[in-house]
């Protein structure tokens, strides 16, 4: 590797960094302004360790409610 070869590869490296991190701020900023128009997204809702099945004599007093 000659040291013009070097150079350009150091360059564009630092180059693609800040050009990552600017990508990222950019999307951070975006996001934090649109904040409230996102709904919030909770893993735990979705794998509730805790969920069951309807019994059969709870969806007739449903049914039964509903009426």
């Amino acid at each position: 590797m000659t040291m013009d070869q070097a150079a350009i590869f150091l360059a564009s490296s630092i180059l693609a960094g800040l050009a990552s991190i600017i990508i990222i701020g950019v999307i951070l900023v975006i996001n934090n302004l649109l904040h409230k128009y996102w709904k919030s997204f909770n893993l735990y809702r979705i794998v509730d360790p805790n969920a069951r099945f309807a019994e059969p004599h709870e969806l007739e007093k449903i049914d039964k409610d509903k009426k």
